[in-house]
């Protein structure tokens, strides 16, 4: 008489895909409200450690399921699965977050001109609670900077300071970046700054940066500072923020250049 063995069902490979599913539905429901405004920060970091927690149990509970599987036979294999492939996807973008802490300085305030950065005035009076301090560039910070973002620097155009602010307003709106101070009236040295509040592509985190042109008469010279408004660490965000305009600014000053050249020339 044959025996018939009844295959029993993994808990582990069943309670590894409800927490797989809720950890992808946390981190998209978080993600897109905290792009689109409805998370703070600061609840929003909290929620990514309780994303990154619930993941690695899915992880763990999904390899259980599939030792359950390999060992005794269990039902589960599929649950298991996708409750290790889930698992991964959500954790693959807060690992690479995690080694651009690691590999990346401590600094969450980049400047094209670490002697004299652009000047913030209006900025410095909307941090309030969490967020970091605006004050003078921390000047100890330098070198790690240059060695770190050795493409973040000022920018000189063969154009009037005048079309280069143009540009600089057409580019800011491009970006959607919000607009607290248009340039000023010219200073001492004949300087005009913009203050703006930017945000990151993907996660929205916000930065105040302060955009200053430099009018040298033929030529002019434009500087750029970006701080993160929270984060010891800004994982590089400011310094794509910086070169990523400034290279765009290059290319609509080459196209205006060239736009504007006499025919035959």
């Amino acid at each position: 008489m044959a025996v018939i063995i009844e295959r029993q069902s993994s808990s582990a490979a069943r309670w590894a895909r409800r927490l797989a599913l809720f950890s992808a539905a946390l981190f998209i429901t978080s993600l897109a409200g905290h792009r689109f405004g409805a998370v703070e920060t600061v609840p929003f970091f909290w929620l990514a450690w309780l994303v990154a927690g619930f993941a690695l149990l899915a992880l763990l509970l999904g390899l259980l399921g599939m030792r359950a599987l390999w060992e005794r036979g269990d039902r589960g294999g599929r649950a298991s699965a996708l409750a290790i492939v889930m698992a991964v996807l959500v954790l693959a973008p807060i690992g690479f977050a995690g080694f651009l802490a690691y590999s990346l300085p401590p600094i969450g305030d980049v400047s094209t001109d670490v002697l004299e950065p652009p000047a913030f005035r209006i900025a410095p009076d909307l941090r309030k609670g969490d967020m970091n301090p605006l004050g003078a560039y921390p000047r100890e910070q330098a070198d790690m900077q240059r060695e770190a973002y050795a493409d973040v620097t000022g920018r000189r155009y063969a154009m009037p300071a005048q079309g280069v602010q143009e540009l600089v307003t057409l580019l800011v709106g491009d970006r959607r970046w919000a607009v607290l101070r248009p340039f000023d009236a010219e200073g001492d040295g004949g300087e005009a700054t913009m203050e703006t509040v930017a945000h990151s592509p993907l996660l929205g985190l916000l930065s105040d940066v302060a955009i200053r042109v430099t009018d040298e008469g033929e030529t002019s010279y434009v500087d750029m500072r970006s701080v993160s408004r929270y984060g010891a660490r800004d994982l590089g965000d400011n310094a794509r923020k910086i070169s990523g305009f400034l290279a765009d600014l290059d290319q609509l000053v080459t196209l205006r250049s060239t736009m504007s050249l006499p025919p035959g020339e």
